[in-house]
């Protein structure tokens, strides 16, 4: 915890000391980036930063090379554990367009923001763009355990207690909102057709081109929920299984599924205890299902336990937070993962 917040001083003494440059860098392209200037076709483009994969991939589909686009988090990386760099944070700086996604995962950003001038960017944050839900603990799921790194002794031990005892006694616990808001095409469609109308106010020169594009999108988002639509309604039953964290909140509410899982979707855990394995076993015995899910770039090996003990395939479904190097250039899209979750649901139901 103390490493975390001496880095993000760290970050924040690099912020201050190039928001200078930054902000007269801008002055000057803002300047000349008028009508009738010699610039070359990059210098017109307004640039746009997103954190994670799913707005970079909206982005991609619906601006194409009409901007300069460019994502935070590496290919590969563990997008919960994600901490900012100083680079990133200039990025950020330099953008026209910054898009992120919101929630406890994201709380850095509202300080980053904070701290520099913002006047002259378009900043979307997803979950202001959908209907949000509370992040559940469903029967067997683990909630998370917080470690406590530091020591405490005599009275001072006894002193913190109390005062915490106080505040507990005061204050309702925070509701924490599930974030991953994406996994559902219902409101990934809610989300493309926000970035649209922003860059479109932002960048009226291709606002057709982003109209077009996003409309095609749409449809193609359209054709996928109904296509899980006819999957869910055809199936032979209603329930899925994870050996995994649970990111698909709002994909199982669209569909009407019921799940179970190790752990919910925010939660950095990766060891389950052995009552929580146990309890998925039993329960993918009790209910027959034949296969049992993990998510992208996971260790995998709570699946195996369960799949080695039950018999049931293992299977990966996308919840789309990020993909691998290899998948990332070759161009994989969001729309590419979604296609696939719809096979691994159609065997999974049935």
């Amino acid at each position: 915890m103390i490493k975390r917040v001496l880095n993000f001083i760290l970050i924040l003494i690099v912020v201050v000391t190039m928001s200078a440059g930054c902000d007269s860098d801008r002055t000057r392209s803002s300047s000349t980036n008028k009508p009738g200037n010699s610039l070359n076709e990059d210098d017109n483009k307004i640039k746009v930063t997103t954190t994670i994969f799913p707005q970079y991939d909206f982005v991609r589909e619906i601006a194409g090379d009409k901007v300069e686009l460019s994502m935070l988090l590496k290919p590969g990386a563990e997008s919960h554990s994600y901490e900012p760099t100083p680079q990133d944070i200039i990025e950020i700086q330099k953008s026209d367009v910054f898009i992120y996604v919101g929630g406890e995962s994201d709380e850095w950003v509202n300080e980053i923001l904070e701290s520099m001038d913002t006047s002259d960017m378009k900043i979307i944050s997803l979950m202001d763009c959908v209907e949000t839900v509370e992040e559940e603990i469903v029967e067997g799921m683990e909630e998370e355990h917080e470690e406590e790194h530091e020591e405490e002794t005599g009275e001072e031990h006894q002193e913190d207690s109390k005062k915490e005892d106080e505040e507990d006694h005061h204050e309702t616990e925070e509701i924490e909102y599930d974030e991953h808001v994406w996994t559902s095409p219902q409101n990934a469609i809610r989300l493309v057709e926000d970035i649209t109308n922003s860059l479109c106010e932002i960048d009226k020169t291709n606002k057709e081109i982003y109209k077009q594009n996003s409309k095609r999108y749409i449809d193609k988002l359209s054709d996928l929920d109904q296509d899980f639509q006819k999957v869910v309604s055809s199936g032979k039953r209603k329930t899925i299984v994870f050996g995994d964290r649970f990111p698909l909140r709002y994909f199982a509410d669209a569909y009407g599924l019921k799940y179970y899982a190790a752990f919910p979707g925010c939660s950095t855990e990766t060891e389950a205890s052995a009552a929580t394995v146990a309890f998925l076993i039993d329960k993918v015995k009790e209910e027959q299902i034949p296969v049992v899910f993990h998510i992208e770039l996971s260790n995998e090996k709570m699946a195996d336990t369960i799949c080695e003990a039950t018999g049931a395939k293992k299977g990966v479904f996308q919840s789309y937070h990020n993909i691998s190097k290899d998948d990332f250039e070759k161009g994989v899209t969001l729309l590419d993962m979604m296609e696939e979750n719809v096979e691994s649901l159609k065997e999974a139901l049935n």
